[in-house]
């Protein structure tokens, strides 16, 4: 039975692809991140918003 440290590190391992490097240096996970959760807030907005018969 695989432990769950070694299954990650294998999902890693394949995530990252060959050659590649990792993270882009144009991207901030903190900008990404924030984005995310602005555009989630939004549509989560958005749906109450139209969900008003509850």
């Amino acid at each position: 039975m695989m432990s769950i440290h070694s299954t990650a590190a294998q999902l890693v391992t394949l995530a990252e692809g060959e050659g590649h490097g990792g993270n882009h240096q144009s991207l901030s996970p903190f900008l990404t991140g924030g984005a995310a959760l602005v555009i989630l807030l939004l549509l989560l907005w958005v749906t109450t918003r139209f969900n008003r018969d509850r």
